[in-house]
């Protein structure tokens, strides 16, 4: 899962550009539980609040039919940004 060529620059309902990231998530399943996920690959529009995952990802994370409720760019990405550019 080191590879993210899946996803596309822009977001396919409005054509903005995509944040193409790992995100910590939050998944409501259809029974109402709710499955939380961590540093998932995938590409988010700011401007829709749409997520975009892997299709073949939902399906290894057992979340084919969850809805994803909450999105945020995980801790590890945002400590590996700090690390390259040092104040």
């Amino acid at each position: 899962m080191s590879t993210m060529s899946w996803l596309r620059d822009t977001c396919p309902q409005c054509e903005h550009q995509l944040v193409n990231s790992r995100f910590d998530t939050t998944f409501r399943m259809p029974d109402g539980e709710e499955r939380l996920c961590f540093a998932v690959p995938a590409g988010l529009c700011a401007d829709c609040h749409q997520l975009y995952l892997d299709p073949d990802l939902l399906e290894v994370l057992d979340i084919p039919d969850g809805r994803c409720v909450f999105a945020i760019e995980s801790d590890g990405v945002t400590q590996e940004r700090a690390t390259q550019f040092p104040v």
